[in-house]
């Protein structure tokens, strides 16, 4: 026996056709769907809101390198989520003739540079510091009574040793920074093997991204460890 009583098939009406030829339809037509659909949206503009406030406050900072490594990396990040906002406007219909792969290599690009601008910012404050210890080295060395000749041949031996002491020092000494420069770090990973710059393996980047949602985790509870602008 077919679908219908007699064996003949009921004909479609020109409404569940136009459902079936859209699917996407289908899922908008539910009020719980269109919440969520709508909850996604209102999310997605938020993300771009608060990159550009928080883009507004880096350009206020007085000091020259973070200001500029700060609002370079906070425009980045509100232009990687209007990408983000783009392609779920294409997952979910809207807009079903954007060029998916396009936007997604414009989106990592985004995110890509928002990182390097955070790195060089990272590496902005481990030079300053380094600045500071050597600052501090060279006092103390003066307030000796050993000759000039005998410090610089110490200096020199052991340059590369004293510059990891003292990079381990400042890191152990600054958690924040610690953690910063770690999560940056592992984020980068993905950027690198997609845009093909660096390829890597998938179980590397899923391990760069567990230890990265740790550190953002970590910071989250435990507010004193962020790195503050």
């Amino acid at each position: 026996a077919g679908p219908g009583r007699g064996g003949a098939e009921r004909p479609r009406s020109p409404r569940c056709s136009r459902r079936a030829a859209e699917p996407w339809r289908a899922s908008w037509a539910s009020p719980t769907a269109a919440r969520a659909a709508t909850s996604s949206s209102v999310f997605r503009l938020g993300n771009v809101v608060h990159a550009l406030v928080a883009a507004r406050r880096a350009a206020e900072l007085p000091e020259v390198v973070p200001r500029l490594c700060l609002t370079g990396s906070h425009l980045s990040r509100a232009l990687y989520f209007v990408c983000d906002a783009a392609l779920w406007l294409r997952s979910v219909g809207l807009q079903p003739h954007l060029d998916k792969p396009k936007w997604h290599t414009w989106a990592t690009k985004c995110y890509y540079c928002s990182l390097l601008m955070n790195l060089a910012r990272d590496w902005y404050e481990i030079s300053w510091r380094l600045e500071q210890a050597a600052l501090e080295e060279k006092a103390k060395e003066n307030s000796t009574w050993q000759k000039d000749g005998e410090e610089l041949n110490g200096v020199k031996s052991d340059g590369l040793h004293s510059f990891l002491c003292q990079l381990f020092q400042i890191l152990k000494g600054n958690p924040p920074l610690l953690l910063d420069l770690v999560k940056n770090l592992c984020d980068l990973s993905g950027p690198l093997d997609t845009l093909g710059i660096y390829k890597t393996n998938p179980g590397v980047i899923g391990f760069c991204g567990v230890l990265s949602s740790l550190v953002g985790i970590l910071t989250l509870a435990s507010p004193h460890l962020k790195l503050k602008q």
